[in-house]
């Protein structure tokens, strides 16, 4: 069996969250390590395809990890949920994140910080804020190859 890459910090995320050790949750952690972007459950399986743990393993491993805050859903496009780690994120408002209209990848913008809104007194309680952003990225912008 292949594994990937060894990463620190798979042990002390599991531990912190009080969640047993097992390879299924050292290998997805592992992906989502190194992701340079939030991924779908297919992508994880897709780079699991040499220890291959079924489609029901990464689902329930996922959601062990929502429940867990060890990761989060970071948006749902095309009815598809993409997964990054929690580490970016607060209990109440998600890092933005950005996505070219032009090449499609989605961008992290962990340095960015976002103001909380403010509609409290329109009656609505806010419990947790995820800013979504589009346009072209700077590699788009730059080629001058901004197809939509």
């Amino acid at each position: 069996m292949t594994h990937l890459p060894k990463t620190a910090g798979t042990d002390e995320m599991l531990k912190k969250a009080g969640l047993r050790k097992t390879l299924p949750r050292v290998e997805i952690l592992k992906v989502l390590i190194n992701a340079k972007e939030p991924v779908t459950q297919q992508q994880i399986s897709q780079v699991l395809s040499d220890y291959s743990p079924n489609k029901v393993t990464v689902y329930r491993t996922l959601e062990c990890f929502l429940e867990n805050g060890i990761v989060h859903k970071a948006f749902v496009k095309d009815r598809t949920a993409y997964f990054e780690l929690g580490h970016n994120c607060s209990e109440k408002q998600c890092h933005p994140h950005f996505t070219c209209k032009n090449c499609h990848r989605t961008h992290c913008l962990t340095n960015v910080k976002m103001p909380m809104a403010k509609i409290e007194e329109a009656g609505f309680s806010i419990e947790h804020q995820k800013v979504e952003l589009d346009g072209l990225c700077p590699k788009c912008s730059k080629s001058g190859d901004n197809r939509r």
